[in-house]
């Protein structure tokens, strides 16, 4: 098993660039070593892609910084006083970090040491899959046993979880965001208990930490299993602040292979907690969501809430220029997720529309108020009345009045 993952590991494209491969010339020297650490690792041996590439290394910060300088590398000391340097090398960042061992632990607040000891830093680590070590030539190194969790796909805390949790109660969500990135099968019992018996402390972290992890959640494939199990255990609320409509977002994450929007925390979101709009308002606050996500979220809500109430399903250029492509499809898919919950969603039906909300041209309304005034109308809000009469006509006509029609029409009403 771990002579198939070195193999893995040593035919691995970012391992094997140049830029990450002169960072550990630069720093393997006088005894020192460096090694890739975590979600490479990790996601090179389950197959998926790798944003990033985290590196421990015996070295001190210091030493990273002057040996990286040395070399022709940009080190810049971005987290110093904890041990961390980013090494630009080749125009790609990797984060260079000492290694650590807890001396004294008081929550978030741990005093921590470097060291020389793989172990000691290993055993910091929250799960035992992000445990896993790699050198410059792929050779695997693993001093807690997580290669087997790895590949099985297992979410399992190093040491005592329910320790591990007091030391940052974010860990709960990380435990069920790790599940619904990487996991299979059964969820850890033991994990999942401590997070049960920890969950009071979720209240106390910020909403920036705790809308940051639940948007990385959201965007997993095994989210609705992880929300399910969170929801069971009381967590979602006490993180929200209110219900969740899980069996309405697992129907959309169940679309998934005719959109792939429906991995979008907004849209996610919308149909997890928007049971009325003070609800997503609700949210919006509590994860201190960007004035963007609001809006997308304000604008699905809205149009999912038309599509519910509608006796017939809209024309696609109407909803298109109602709400924006983006909203229409966002609409479309919530709703859709909501009657196929119910069990009454046609699916061929949705199919067709969806792609035709994709493909419909975005109508453009042809007149502006410069051109009633070249017209012979005078500025003021009549013309804005007036203006706004030609459009709704325009859209009455299936977008189909031409400039000179809506023209004539505006001078006939004079």
């Amino acid at each position: 098993m771990s002579a198939d993952a070195e193999h893995i590991l040593g035919r691995a494209d970012w391992l094997n660039a140049p830029g990450i491969q002169a960072v550990f010339a630069a720093i393997e020297q006088d005894g020192d070593e460096a090694r890739v650490v975590g979600g490479a690792v990790r996601n090179t041996l389950l197959g998926h892609p790798v944003p990033d590439v985290d590196i421990a290394t015996t070295a001190l910060p210091e030493t990273v910084m002057e040996r990286t300088r040395a070399a022709g590398l940009k080190p810049v000391g971005t987290g110093i006083d904890h041990g961390t340097v980013t090494v630009v090398s080749s125009g790609f960042a990797y984060e260079v970090t000492t290694l650590r061992e807890d001396v004294e632990t008081f929550g978030r607040q741990a005093r921590v040491v470097f060291g020389r000891n793989w172990t000691r830093d290993a055993e910091r680590r929250d799960f035992t899959l992000n445990a896993l070590y790699a050198d410059r030539r792929g050779r695997l190194h693993d001093p807690l046993g997580g290669l087997a969790d790895c590949l099985a796909r297992r979410i399992r805390f190093i040491g005592d979880p329910d320790s591990r949790i007091r030391e940052d109660y974010l860990r709960i969500l990380r435990f069920f965001r790790i599940y619904a990135a990487y996991g299979s099968g059964e969820i850890d019992r033991a994990g999942l208990g401590a997070c049960l018996r920890q969950r009071d402390g979720l209240r106390h972290l910020s909403a920036e930490r705790i809308g940051h992890e639940m948007r990385r959640l959201l965007r997993a494939p095994l989210a609705a299993e992880a929300l399910r199990m969170m929801n069971d255990c009381g967590l979602w609320e006490i993180a929200t602040g209110g219900l969740a409509r899980i069996e309405d977002y697992a129907a959309l994450r169940g679309l998934e292979p005719f959109a792939g929007e429906v991995a979008d925390p907004e849209l996610g979101l919308v149909v997890l907690a928007g049971f009325v709009r003070e609800d997503l308002e609700r949210i919006c606050d509590r994860f201190r969501l960007s004035n963007a996500e609001r809006g997308r979220m304000r604008t699905a809500w809205a149009a999912m809430k038309l599509l519910r109430h509608a006796k017939t399903m809209p024309a696609a250029p109407e909803l298109v220029y109602e709400f924006g492509r983006q909203g229409a499809i966002d609409g479309l898919l919530a709703h859709w997720a909501v009657l196929h919950a119910q069990g009454s969603a046609p699916d061929e039906r949705f199919q067709d529309f969806l792609e035709r909300l994709r493909q419909v041209p975005m109508p453009e309304f042809p007149l502006k108020g410069a051109d009633l005034i070249a017209a012979g109308h005078a500025p003021g809000p009549a013309l804005g009345a007036v203006l706004k009469r030609l459009e709704a006509d325009w859209r009455q006509s299936g977008f189909t009045l031409s400039r000179a029609e809506l023209l004539q029409s505006a001078g006939s009403a004079g």
